[in-house]
């Protein structure tokens, strides 16, 4: 069963750049949708962005224009670059499947944007 590591959180003032990135245990070629998930403090964990193996994408209203997801199919890694940050995007970052898959919930990196 994959795995997935995230990392790349950090705290960032509003305004600023966080690029996350999720390494898996495995290929993900054969996987058609990648998605980055968050959770807020006191809120579920909600769907930010979804990577399909063709290459479209989806973006939660609320990210969308600042935040861009890609996927490197050689390295086994998503990415999520995280522009024009805002306090209100403050939470836990998850990398999974979309649909998501029980297993592969990781421990989630850290993000904190400070106003």
């Amino acid at each position: 069963q994959v795995q997935v590591v995230e990392s790349g959180g950090g705290l960032v003032q509003a305004g600023g750049s966080l690029r996350l990135s999720c390494a898996a245990s495995e290929s993900i070629f054969s996987i058609n949708g990648m998605g980055w998930y968050r959770q807020a403090p006191g809120k579920q964990r909600e769907l930010v962005a979804v990577i399909y193996s063709g290459g479209n994408t989806n973006y939660a209203d609320s990210v969308k224009g600042r935040f861009f997801i890609s996927r490197d199919n050689a390295k086994n890694t998503v990415y999520l670059q995280m522009n024009s940050l805002k306090p209100e995007d403050t939470g836990v970052y998850y990398c999974n499947t979309f649909p998501a898959r029980g297993y592969m919930w990781g421990q989630g990196t850290q993000v904190t944007v400070s106003s």
